[in-house]
């Protein structure tokens, strides 16, 4: 409960600004250069989201190289222009705040998103509202992806069974850490290698056949689904006793002309939100051990 009350402080704070940073400091930003795609490259950023969706690097590649703002930062050192690369990622990254994955289910793949729509981004010298708009339907290709491997792995696992009833604990082993990860590895590197390798010149020669109306309407809707993803993470913000720090995050950002950066913002809020646990935990705990007592002395009466 402390962690989760934590991270709805630090985010209504972090939203918050970004409400007021993100229209003129992203979306509004001048559009990158068109940036070749060669075939080193293309191994890269196909080997980079294989280690987003894999067990590998002690588990971290879920919590970093999943994210757009990190494959976009990686996707644009491996193409030479870090800093539009990340830009871009975060520009992608604002639909998924509210990104939500239950069960084995997912509304969308935000590292398919964020490592094949920068890098489509980039190579098309697209804008970071147009980027918005080309990473939608990426990431729901990635519900394709997500699909073949959990079907794929459940065969595996009814292998593992066979295997486990006839006491061959090596094949066991050998289908958990290499026959799985052998299949993951193609069903993640070879269709982002082939988007990036290939791919690439093609969205290239639409967006150039495109009219310019065309691409403005690509900009505003990628002005729209930004909207969306911080409309999806207030839904959770505006459930609870943090909503003073989504305001207070929006009039710091507000009153110093954006001069403020988001990541002090963040800083701030996660001071914040210490202290509100610690003032207003400690009297709900309080409380919980009164109700605690009195539930427990009313049960002895009744003994």
């Amino acid at each position: 409960m402390r962690r989760r009350l934590i991270r709805y402080v630090g985010a209504s704070m972090v939203v918050g600004g970004l409400l007021a940073f993100v229209p003129a400091s992203v979306l509004a930003a001048d559009a990158p250069a068109k940036i070749t795609v060669n075939l080193f490259q293309a191994v890269l950023i196909g080997l980079g989201y294989y280690l987003a969706q894999g067990p590998w690097l002690f588990g971290m590649g879920f919590f970093t190289l999943y994210r757009p703002l990190v494959a976009g930062f990686v996707v644009g050192l491996i193409l030479g222009d870090p800093a539009k690369g990340t830009l871009i990622g975060a520009a992608i990254n604002l639909i998924y705040l509210g990104f939500i994955s239950a069960g084995g289910s997912i509304p969308g793949d935000p590292a398919l998103a964020g490592w094949v729509g920068t890098t489509l981004a980039l190579a098309g010298g697209l804008d970071y509202a147009q980027a918005l708009a080309l990473a939608v339907p990426i990431g729901l290709l990635g519900t394709v992806i997500w699909n073949f491997r959990m079907t794929g792995t459940a065969l595996v696992i009814h292998y593992m069974d066979r295997k486990a009833e006839e006491g061959n604990l090596g094949e066991v082993a050998r289908a958990n850490w290499l026959y799985s990860q052998v299949y993951l590895f193609v069903l993640t590197f070879v269709p982002v290698f082939l988007a990036a390798n290939f791919g690439t010149q093609f969205v290239v020669d639409i967006i150039n056949a495109l009219p310019i109306w065309v691409l403005n309407g690509l900009a505003v809707a990628g002005g729209m689904l930004a909207a969306i993803g911080i409309a999806m993470n207030m839904r959770f913000i505006f459930r609870g006793a943090v909503i003073p720090y989504f305001f207070l995050g929006y009039t710091l950002v507000v009153a110093s002309n954006r001069s403020i950066s988001i990541v002090v913002i963040g800083v701030v809020g996660l001071v914040l939100a210490y202290l509100h646990v610690y003032f207003v935990g400690t009297r709900d705990r309080g409380s919980a051990a009164a109700v605690t007592s009195a539930t427990q002395a009313a049960a002895r009466e009744g003994m």
